[in-house]
């Protein structure tokens, strides 16, 4: 499971409240390894008042929070239950799953409110040997082929039945040797 951003509808005028309340119930039920940031899209905007000039922070989205989640039951009981929480955007049920939204459509929203998505540190280069941790190549070892960034993972060749096999691997289920 990968986490990914996901909108959540709220009460007009409530998004700073979810935000809190999400935060405050994220650390009480323990689920910060399911549910990471929360935001409220804003921009800054000049507006002049009394003839003094004044920047002000405007909501982008009213009435929208945005969350980045590994969904999970769990994880979508913590933010569907969140006082000022009407639904998740993208579900069309009570009970279903809502629509994650594509990496280019999160990036243009950060970048448009100055956040830049933090950038992977890569502890790894080509032709590094690697150990798998987890999954079906747990103890393989292999070397490092090609770096994917973006994705956060490492294309590896393990020796299997004698020959070299590719694997594609995310970062945090290999060790260095």
């Amino acid at each position: 499971m990968e986490k990914r951003w996901y909108v959540v509808h709220t009460y007009s005028g409530y998004e700073n409240k979810v935000k809190t309340n999400l935060e405050r119930r994220v650390e009480s039920m323990e689920m910060q390894d399911k549910i990471f940031r929360v935001l409220v899209p804003t921009e800054d905007e000049v507006v002049n008042k009394d003839g003094k000039r004044k920047t002000v922070s405007r909501k982008v989205y009213p009435g929208y929070v945005l969350v980045e989640m590994i969904q999970t039951d769990d994880s979508w009981y913590v933010v569907r239950n969140t006082p000022g929480v009407t639904g998740f955007v993208g579900s069309t049920g009570s009970g279903s799953k809502p629509t994650a939204l594509l990496p280019e459509e999160v990036e243009g929203i950060l970048k448009h409110m100055g956040i830049e998505e933090p950038k992977p540190k890569i502890d790894f280069e080509l032709k590094d040997t690697v150990r798998v941790k987890v999954g079906p190549f747990a103890n393989f070892v292999g070397t490092v082929e090609d770096i994917i960034a973006d994705k956060h993972k490492l294309k590896v060749h393990v020796n299997m039945f004698g020959r070299e096999t590719p694997v594609e691997l995310d970062f945090g289920q290999v060790e260095k040797v």
